[in-house]
């Protein structure tokens, strides 16, 4: 596996980026991304500008796009096209890790680094303000 350029934390979730919009001319941004057993992620949302692929690389992730589940395994692939509500969970024993492109590169680890810092502040983090964050990066709560 490649060396990350940057690890990033935002509760139990880790995500491991590959490529950042630095890397791509802001077409893209690359991660690993990591979701213990038992976790959501996150709330329902669609994405103003931005498309989302996924691709299984261990356990298993049940992704919900447009109303339709299913459970994302290893070398299983998912797209989710901008403007399309989904959300993702693990519902399984084992840690599910996805490989995840975005494009172009507008959520990338600025985003992540940001609501990482909101939900570490302790205490329930102020959904007002998760919204906020969300919405500077075009992602709207469904």
């Amino acid at each position: 596996m490649p060396e990350p350029k940057e690890i990033i934390r935002v509760g139990a979730l880790e995500l491991r980026f590959l490529l950042d919009g630095d890397d791509t001319d802001q077409r893209l941004v690359m991660f690993e991304f990591s979701v213990p057993p038992g976790a959501k992620v996150p709330a329902p949302h669609y994405h103003e500008d931005v498309d989302e692929l996924l691709y299984g690389l261990a356990g298993s992730m049940t992704t919900t796009v447009a109303g339709q589940v299913r459970a994302l395994g290893v070398g299983e692939s998912c797209f989710i096209p901008r403007g399309v509500v989904h959300h993702h969970a693990n519902l399984g024993t084992e840690t599910a890790t996805v490989l995840t492109v975005l494009t172009p590169a507008r959520i990338g680890p600025a985003y992540f680094r940001e609501l990482g810092a909101l939900l570490q502040a302790g205490g329930p983090p102020d959904p007002v303000r998760v919204q906020e964050i969300m919405a500077n990066y075009g992602l709207v709560v469904a």
